[in-house]
């Protein structure tokens, strides 16, 4: 990766991505939010609109990468994506397919699935621990279980992992 960001910089990113996470806990889904940033600039902000747009996978990650648009190869590997919360497999596999080199993550207590994978294949994953991140998704998951049980395809109250994922 040509860009190094800095400890701030990376602070600035993930609250854009935070931004995005409140934006769509804003419009009634799920409070996940991204941002793919390529030396030192912004490409693309997303955030999950699974409710929103009635899309099994607008999640933030896919959303972040597909407002990028079409890009050189060599720009998604030189670029670092932002994420309140660590990916799941299909934004995980996402990643991996443009072989975006490293994700920073907001949180990962309440949902880790994929981390292990990312790393197997190379991808450097940088947990924060962010307060807001995880205040966002204790929030949802105390007010509307239902919406993250449908996000990521469990029955209400089971967890991914008892799911067989």
């Amino acid at each position: 990766m040509t860009w190094t960001p800095t400890p701030e910089e990376d602070r600035k990113f993930l609250d854009l991505a935070i931004e995005q996470a409140k934006k769509s806990w804003d419009e009634g889904g799920v409070p996940i939010g991204a941002v793919l940033v390529h030396d030192g600039e912004v490409l693309a902000a997303g955030h999950n609109q699974r409710f929103q747009k009635g899309s099994p996978i607008l999640h933030g990650e896919t959303d972040a990468i597909q407002n990028a648009g079409r890009q050189p190869a060599e720009v998604y590997r030189n670029s670092v994506l932002y994420t309140t919360l660590s990916p799941c497999i299909m934004c995980a596999g996402t990643a991996l397919l443009y072989e975006i080199p490293r994700i920073v993550v907001g949180e990962n207590r309440s949902f880790e699935m994929s981390e292990a994978l990312l790393a197997d294949w190379g991808t450097q994953v940088d947990v924060v621990d962010d307060p807001a991140c995880i205040e966002l998704m204790n929030t949802m998951l105390a007010e509307r279980p239902d919406l993250w049980s449908e996000d990521i395809g469990v029955d209400e109250g089971q967890s991914a992992k008892k799911s067989g994922m």
